[in-house]
């Protein structure tokens, strides 16, 4: 019997979650290795690169709808990170109980040595890939993400569950 993820007929939306999802445990084992010895859990080093690499401070519940974390994990991991002096809780003009969530400098340091461990750890495969087409995966998976994010946020305007 045929493996139904090679059935030509198979829905491509399920077949492309799945070939990222393989993706994504493939690259984290590659990439394993630059977390040692950092002090932070995998959740932890993902909510610090989601506050880093934002284009404005984001809050918990931002962060946690586009990793599709509940808001709980990410307030244990944000919590943690700002105990460790890594990032901090600032006020929220919108919203005075939805705390807007900055890098410090040494997150920020932190976060360039996880970088620079990562590069390290996938010296062989980068040399292997092309790079431009890393680049418009990039942007052809930053566009679907927001895509999703819209639909997402619609769903939840008009009173729909998800």
């Amino acid at each position: 019997m045929k493996n139904t993820l090679d059935n030509k007929y198979a829905d491509p939306l399920f077949l492309m979650v799945d070939e990222l999802i393989r993706t994504s445990s493939r690259l984290r084992t590659v990439l394993g290795q630059s977390l040692k010895d950092v002090g932070l859990t995998k959740t932890e080093v993902t909510v610090l690169t989601a506050v880093v690499v934002a284009a404005k401070p984001p809050t918990m519940s931002q962060i946690g709808r586009s990793l599709g974390s509940p808001r709980q994990v990410i307030q244990r991991s944000a919590n943690a990170l700002i105990k460790q002096g890594l990032i901090k809780a600032v006020d929220n003009p919108g919203d005075l109980r939805a705390k807007l969530l900055e890098p410090t400098a040494s997150g920020i340091e932190l976060k360039a040595e996880i970088d620079a461990r990562a590069r390290k750890s996938a010296e062989g495969l980068t040399e292997t890939l092309d790079h431009k087409r890393c680049e418009k995966i990039t942007a052809d998976l930053r566009k679907l993400r927001r895509e999703i994010e819209t639909y997402v946020r619609q769903r939840e305007i008009d009173g729909v569950e998800t």
